[in-house]
């Protein structure tokens, strides 16, 4: 449902049109840096650099000759890049800010990230979405706590809902999840 109206009812387009997607396992494509964000439709390098910089890679990519115009990859040009699994990731984020869509779900947008990239995206979470409708999907519970309200799925239902600290508070699933995973961290 979007609105209270069944997706079945909403045209295919208008449905992809609001939504603004980085799925754990993203794809990015042997062209330039820039077509990677903005997907070909020739924006302007400062809207792309903005949605770059917004995903963390501002100096990396404006450190490199080409710019925004160095290839990702070498299939077509010997002088591509060709990213870490994290910057990669970080790609793939810029392109879902550039497409500026009113519903942004990520689906494990740190999981190729090292704990300080991971950080940066933590910590500055609140204005990469600039007020969007946010779905994050993990099973990282420390990335709950940002979060307005928590979901917890439990054989395809929703078991728990609320917000980090309610559901520590709660004693079910979460809080069981929070522990299993804290103890390494104490």
């Amino acid at each position: 449902m979007v609105n209270n109206t069944d997706i079945q009812h909403i045209p295919y387009e208008e449905y992809m049109d609001i939504l603004g997607v980085v799925f754990q396992d993203f794809k990015l494509f042997a062209f330039s840096i820039k077509d990677n964000v903005d997907l070909g439709t020739d924006a302007a390098d400062k809207a792309v650099l903005q949605c770059i910089e917004k995903s963390g890679l501002k100096d990396k990519i404006c450190a490199l000759d080409r710019g925004i115009y160095t290839s990702v990859y070498k299939e077509f040009d010997e002088h591509g890049i060709e990213f870490s699994g994290g910057e990669g990731q970080k790609l793939a984020i810029a392109r879902a800010y550039f497409k500026d869509a009113p519903v942004v779900v990520l689906d494990e947008p740190t999981s190729a990230l090292d704990p300080l990239a991971e950080y940066e995206i933590y910590a500055q979470f609140h204005k990469l979405i600039d007020g969007k409708i946010t779905i994050y999907i993990s099973h990282r519970l420390s990335s709950c706590q940002f979060c307005d309200k928590v979901a917890v799925f439990e054989q395809g239902t929703i078991s728990e809902y609320g917000t980090h600290r309610q559901l520590l508070n709660a004693g079910g699933l979460y809080q069981q999840l929070w522990e299993m995973q804290a103890q390494y961290y104490i």
